[in-house]
């Protein structure tokens, strides 16, 4: 036998085949068209006449030989295979659990009052959570002096003391968006802003330092108070149903003049109490300056809820901290 057909049978029986992955490696390397035993056939040509039945039977050895490895492996595998299977698929057992995934209690309270706003004709508008003092406070008519802007309240990443308008923040609600969205368009406006906002607060079963906000702005020709009132009624009822019982009393936000606040009664009649679910009001005209629109022409309603609170609301939850926990014997209560 010639030494390189000598190479390829020493090669064919030193090969390991223990799996389907090896099994193909050698199938590939020996017995594929471009192998090295079809190789060997391929020298036929250059191999002196009278040598040629002597080469071609050492070569039909080798062939036959890395064949029935090849063979007698496989069926070994496709063994192993049917009987490691058949003891493990015992078909009267019943199957593993499947796990499917589901929303957070916040992304379903936050699709609804969404979808509530769609269904009253409003559009949803984004903005960036990293803010300017511009657009965050003074633009919302937030006075130099306020405590909102504090370092107390306020998650700042750049505090300028001598040129407030440098400073760069955490938003402490969606209403930049409100600014954005007035300055980069023109009226009519039917708008809701959902997002996350920061506030440097402590960490109770009340309260979280962020939370999510969804914030409406309405501005066009002839908008009233009763539309406001109107549509913060019409949101209750679809959001707790046709029964809710509400009530909208007076209060006071720098961006809105009048304002009120919402509350609904939760419980029962004797048990119950009532609770503040939004603030709202009609547009400031210094709001509607700071954005060069004429308040002797446009008026505008503007309203804001915390989707946290309309979620605790809804599910009967009461700490916020089971909502940023990632608990999942609390998360999959919600279907």
């Amino acid at each position: 036998m010639t030494d390189q057909a000598s190479k390829v049978k020493e090669d064919v029986l030193n090969f390991t085949i223990e799996n389907a992955e090896q099994l193909e490696a050698f199938r590939l390397r020996f017995l594929s068209r471009k192998g090295e035993v079809p190789a060997l056939f391929g020298l036929m040509g250059k191999i002196p006449a009278d040598q040629r039945k002597a080469y071609g039977q050492q070569v039909n050895e080798v062939k036959n030989l890395a064949q029935d490895k090849f063979d007698s492996k496989k069926a070994e595998l496709e063994t192993d295979s049917t009987a490691s299977a058949s003891a493990r698929d015992d078909i009267s057992l019943p199957p593993a659990p499947f796990n499917t995934g589901r929303l957070h209690p916040l992304s379903q309270s936050l699709e609804r009052i969404q979808e509530v706003f769609l269904r009253l004709g409003f559009t949803v508008a984004e903005g960036p959570e990293l803010e300017d003092d511009f657009h965050n406070f003074t633009a919302l008519n937030f006075p130099p002096e306020h405590p909102a802007r504090d370092m107390q309240d306020t998650f700042y990443i750049r505090k300028d003391d001598e040129d407030a308008s440098r400073d760069l923040l955490l938003r402490t609600h969606t209403s930049p968006v409100q600014i954005r969205l007035m300055k980069n368009g023109k009226p009519p406006f039917r708008a809701i802003m959902p997002g996350r906002v920061y506030r440097n607060e402590s960490i109770t079963a009340k309260s979280y330092c962020l939370f999510h906000q969804v914030e409406g702005l309405y501005v066009n020709k002839g908008v009233t108070f009763a539309e406001l009132k109107e549509t913060l009624i019409m949101f209750a009822e679809l959001v707790f149903g046709k029964d809710v019982k509400y009530q909208i009393r007076p209060s006071f936000f720098p961006f809105t003049e009048p304002s009120l606040e919402m509350d609904i009664w939760w419980g029962d009649e004797k048990t119950g109490k009532w609770l503040e679910i939004m603030g709202a009001g009609m547009v400031h005209p210094n709001v509607l300056k700071a954005v060069d629109i004429d308040p002797e022409v446009y008026t505008g309603f503007a309203f804001g809820m915390g989707v946290e609170r309309i979620t605790m609301l809804r599910y009967g939850i009461d700490d916020i901290r089971l909502l940023y926990d990632n608990d999942m014997r609390f998360l999959s209560q919600f279907r």
